[in-house]
């Protein structure tokens, strides 16, 4: 099921629960009963609680969407750094060239068709994928440059495969969902509490204020969603990977 259905779904749900618990509610109220009888203390009480949430939901999404991005640009990184190995290893003779290359891609292909899902499903790289780095390492440091023309690209060979290296250390931090269950508790919990205030009002069933009511619950529904989903910080899809598809384009199905 994709994500736009599964959104699509929650807010029709929302707001079809909400709308329906009102006009349930409405058939149980007195025909005396005057809907603009509310407490001033209950109305400013409602905006506060209402306020509250809105601050924690921004707080949450500027956490996610920071997390994300930060997780993000480290596979740029990754991608560029050993992009850079590839073709700075064109100096070196054909037979370390090639083994270069072709180490390179071995761990591209494995990173994008096997380690993603790994990581998605169990919040950790693989161990091939580190050896097959390793192994990436070990051609560039075990070469010794034949003149001074190699040599003054081994260092910088170097420094690019280190900075692959600790890029792969930070997606392996980030893997794991950015959201503690504490904050999901409070999150979905305050939203009951913020959707369930439209009843202490005496909402009625005028078209505007069912309208107004299902389009609130809705956007509560959409909210919570868009930080279920950032909270996934290498996206839920895979197309966080497009920086290896766009640097290794010959690597692609």
């Amino acid at each position: 099921m994709s994500e736009w259905l599964v959104l699509s779904l929650a807010m029709a749900a929302a707001g079809a629960v909400v709308v329906t618990i009102v006009l349930i509610n409405n058939r149980r109220v007195p025909a005396d009963d005057d809907p603009s009888d509310s407490p001033d203390v209950l109305e400013y009480m409602t905006m506060m609680i209402g306020v509250v949430y809105a601050i924690v939901l921004g707080l949450a999404i500027a956490g996610v969407w920071e997390a994300r991005g930060a997780a993000q640009e480290s596979v740029r990184q990754e991608a560029q750094a050993l992009h850079e190995v590839v073709a700075r290893s064109e100096v070196y003779p054909a037979e370390v060239r090639d083994r270069i290359r072709g180490d390179v891609d071995a761990y591209v292909s494995h990173v994008v068709d096997t380690e993603w899902t790994h990581m998605a499903d169990h919040q950790s790289l693989t161990d091939q994928g580190t050896a097959l780095l390793e192994r990436v390492r070990r051609d560039v440091t075990d070469y010794v440059p034949a003149d001074d023309h190699e040599a003054q690209a081994y260092q910088p060979l170097v420094d690019q495969v280190a900075v692959a290296d600790d890029a792969r250390g930070s997606r392996a931090e980030s893997a794991g969902a950015t959201m503690p269950g504490v904050v999901w508790f409070g999150l979905i919990t305050g939203a009951v509490v913020t959707v369930g205030l439209i009843f202490t009002l005496q909402i009625r069933r005028s078209w505007r204020e069912l309208l107004l009511a299902g389009l609130f619950s809705a956007l509560i529904a959409f909210l919570l969603f868009l930080i279920w989903d950032f909270d996934s910080p290498y996206g839920r899809d895979g197309a966080a990977t497009a920086p290896f598809a766009d640097l290794f384009p010959h690597l692609g199905p």
